[in-house]
């Protein structure tokens, strides 16, 4: 027989929201953010009954509480907001009014907030080997440095930079991906290898490139970096040459072949001779788990802020999860971004493991239709509550064949989506000059600075260096666009029109994009005005942040013609008259 229960809570508290699985992962916000909770409260009989959200950062020891209210249909809601970075818990309390009795508490919420440059940045992603003047040796830290002006004035907010740690000699690719680099006569790689190929006989993870310098010739850099203004992430490629340190003082890191030697990398079906991956469950993981910490925090304390994570999808979840949390406890304003085009649930996942930023498939939409429908889902579903896009429209491993043997307008649509549409966004170096040549092989550029030594031409008569600062002073200038889920869609009679706004308080953007960069197209547009915070009949201001043009339009129905030849779209700010 049953057992009768001890005494138990008279209230019932359900159906918490937000929530990711249940309360297994924690939902992420930024300083100043308004957390919003509703919770279904209720209790048997008719006694009337309370509730409050107690909150507090992790280390405080004095919980904050803040009211709820009745809303509807036993749903009850209440708000409070986080100032300060690092991880939150919370929890309902509820409780009767008359006669009192124990109070009901929910299980335990988790909350992480990150630093706001976790939600917005603009990012330009540089290769400091090919920031010189000549295509037969790398650049250096000071040419790095000397580029910094350029990119600032660009607009850009972040510089972004693939691994600058030395690189493998054996099995070192060469240009375009040859599986052999070019050697001199006494067998010298004439070509730098790929950097993801990390480590060689001056060290590895914790080490620079003597090629670009020295370790003090990277803090120097990273010191005028942050003196003008820009923020620095490094990208973190958790692979080693055969040539790295570890292979021989910790061959149990590795995965082995049946004879025992080390085995090469594969992402089926490529394969990757040059690199070696981590076993991250060899017989010596933990000591592997806190080595990679300490790479992190090591770089974090040379002046790097965010983490770019190189393929995390083939790691396993529970090491993203303790190594983010065992890092953000100690260093809060350490971001990172999860480099995992793969399957759209494994990309989740990591998202919910931990990582602050994720690539989206961004460069492979192309129709109104297909934007529509995956921005919904990125800042509309309960995606939005763990999970922040950044947008590239291209990347040393992508180049859309929409972008290939095209000219400027192509290449400006793609940074006016990609700048507009998240508050995340990055550009590849070269973009800005409309480099067009595909490789006939992959989905890459021709002469792809990944293997070979490059020179940008940055001073190229053709380019969009211009439109680039004026979509990046837009996304300086204006809140909305520094938002990350307050994207809503407009209607359009004409599918190659998209139309989207972003709102902040009173600051109002709207954007309509010619989705056909050949054709002039044009059509009636129809903007849900609440949306805008204005009346249905309502005349309005609005002024083209890429032209300078202005208007005064009316209600909800009003026509545009974009003209590729002119500008991708219309780049609106909305004021009331």
């Amino acid at each position: 027989m049953a057992a009768i229960p001890e005494k138990k809570d008279n209230l019932v508290i359900e159906n918490i929201q937000p929530s990711i699985d249940a309360g297994r992962f924690a939902i992420k916000r930024e300083p100043g953010d308004t957390v919003q909770i509703t919770a279904d409260i209720f209790r048997h009989s008719h006694e009337k009954y309370d509730a409050a959200i107690y909150y507090k950062l992790r280390n405080e020891r004095r919980w904050r509480k803040a009211p709820m209210h009745f809303v509807d249909n036993d749903m009850w809601a209440g708000e409070f907001v986080v100032n300060s970075i690092g991880y939150y818990d919370y929890k309902i309390v509820a409780w009767t009014i008359d006669p009192k009795d124990t109070p009901t508490e929910s299980a335990l919420f988790e909350l992480r907030v990150d630093p706001v440059y976790a939600r917005a940045g603009t990012w330009y992603e540089m290769w400091p080997k090919s920031q010189g003047k000549s295509d037969t040796k790398s650049a250096t830290f000071k040419d790095c440095e000397a580029q910094l002006d350029y990119i600032r004035d660009l607009g850009f907010d972040t510089v972004y930079l693939v691994p600058i740690h030395p690189i493998g000699v054996t099995n070192r690719k060469g240009a375009n991906n040859a599986l052999h680099a070019k050697t001199d006569k006494k067998g010298k790689p004439l070509e730098p290898g790929c950097p993801y190929a990390v480590g060689n006989k001056f060290g590895g993870h914790f080490d620079v490139d003597p090629e670009l310098g020295t370790m003090k010739d990277f803090e120097h850099f990273a010191k005028t970096a942050r003196s003008k203004g820009l923020r620095l992430a490094l990208d973190i490629a958790l692979n080693c040459s055969p040539d790295h340190p570890y292979a021989k003082k910790h061959p149990e890191w590795f995965y082995h072949e049946p004879d025992g030697s080390i085995k090469f990398a594969e992402n089926p079906p490529k394969k990757y001779e040059d690199i070696y991956p981590f076993d991250y469950y060899n017989k010596n993981y933990k000591a592997l788990w806190k080595e990679i910490r300490d790479i992190i925090l090591f770089w974090a304390d040379k002046g790097i802020e965010i983490f770019r994570i190189d393929n995390p999808h083939t790691k396993p979840f529970p090491f993203w999860e303790w190594l983010i949390r065992e890092i953000k406890e100690q260093r809060p304003e350490l971001v990172f971004l999860a480099e995992a085009f793969t399957r759209p649930k494994m990309m989740h996942r990591l998202a919910k493991s931990g990582f602050d930023m994720s690539y989206t498939y961004f460069a492979w939409r192309e129709q109104r239709w297909e934007f529509e429908q995956y921005f919904k889902e990125l800042t509309q579903s309960n995606a939005k509550e763990y999970m922040r896009g950044i947008l590239f429209p291209t990347t040393p491993d992508i180049f859309p064949k929409y972008l290939a043997n095209q000219g400027p307008a192509q290449f400006k649509q793609r940074y006016f989506l990609a700048g507009t549409l998240s508050s995340l966004t990055g550009l590849y170096n070269g973009y800005e000059l409309c480099e067009n040549i595909p490789s006939p092989v992959k989905e890459e550029l021709w002469d792809s600075e990944k293997y070979q030594y490059k020179v940008h031409n940055w001073n190229a008569p053709v380019n969009i260096k211009d439109f680039v600062r004026r979509v990046n002073e837009a996304r300086q200038n204006h809140p909305a666009l520094q938002e990350y889920d307050n994207l809503d869609f407009h209607s359009a009679d004409n599918s190659n029109l998209m139309v989207y706004s972003k709102k902040k308080d009173n600051d109002v953007i709207l954007c309509v994009a010619n989705m056909d960069m050949h054709n002039a197209q044009e059509g009636t547009i129809s903007l849900d005005m609440s949306k805008l915070g204005l009346a249905e009949d309502a005349f309005f201001f609005i002024k083209d942040l890429i032209t300078g043009e202005s208007y005064v339009w009316h209600g909800a129905h009003n026509f545009v013609r974009l003209d590729p030849n002119k500008a991708p779209g219309h780049l609106l700010v909305v004021k009331k008259l």
